[in-house]
């Protein structure tokens, strides 16, 4: 079996927010402070697992997008692969 990393799924992360048309990045700086970027898919870690979040206001407040909580990296590495194919048909639709 092929390891998980972190890459891989941010690498799966980067693809869901460009099918999404979503900002790349979670956060922008402006005048010194950190402003999140509503819209953005990211990952979140804790207690040795990860998750798929999104920015849900300026203020960093986050939605989860998963709703498995934190899981092991292949599992979610199974669930964003879902993601990725169902935003694949419905563009092609």
């Amino acid at each position: 079996m092929t390891r998980i990393s972190i890459k891989d799924l941010e690498a799966q992360v980067k693809r869901i927010n460009k099918l999404t048309n979503s900002p790349e990045t979670e956060y922008t700086k402006i005048n010194g402070k950190l402003i999140g970027n509503i819209g953005n898919y990211h990952l979140d870690q804790a207690y040795g697992g990860v998750k798929l979040v999104r920015m849900r206001n300026e203020s960093g407040g986050i939605e989860e997008i998963t709703r498995t909580g934190f899981t092991t990296k292949r599992d979610l590495y199974f669930q964003l692969d879902a993601i990725i194919t169902g935003l694949q048909i419905k563009g092609s639709l």
